[in-house]
């Protein structure tokens, strides 16, 4: 597959180079194969399918919304009274919060990216 876009060549190239090919992802992670069907989708320009950066972004914005509700329903659990570890809940708590930062830092890394691309004088 040829990237279409450098986003798209950065992130096929990183995500060789963590898994080979053959290699399953991990829960939560996108596969190569997942990266070569946003690829290849991405060219088609179907109207019932979102852009397949759109779909990327959607991927890891619902990825940290379930880290949120994790983070939520073990804190509830906690105060109910429930078994559940507080060393769990608080680790489930800062993983969604690093999480968010991440995704935070992203869409500010991304809205630079745009409005520098604005700036530029053709």
């Amino acid at each position: 597959m040829i990237p279409v876009s450098p986003v798209q060549a950065y992130l096929a190239s990183s995500a060789t180079a963590v898994t080979s090919p053959m290699a399953p992802a991990a829960p939560g992670r996108i596969s190569p194969a997942e990266l070569q069907n946003l690829g290849a989708s991405s060219g088609a320009s179907g109207a019932a399918e979102p852009p397949a950066f759109g779909r990327l972004l959607d991927h890891f914005v619902t990825e940290v919304n379930g880290r949120q509700l994790q983070a939520r329903e073990a804190v509830n659990d906690l105060l109910a009274g429930k078994n559940v570890s507080l060393h769990q809940t608080v680790i489930a708590m800062e993983e969604a919060q690093v999480s968010f930062q991440l995704m935070v830092e992203v869409r500010n890394k991304l809205l630079e990216s745009y409005q520098e691309l604005m700036r530029m004088q053709l």
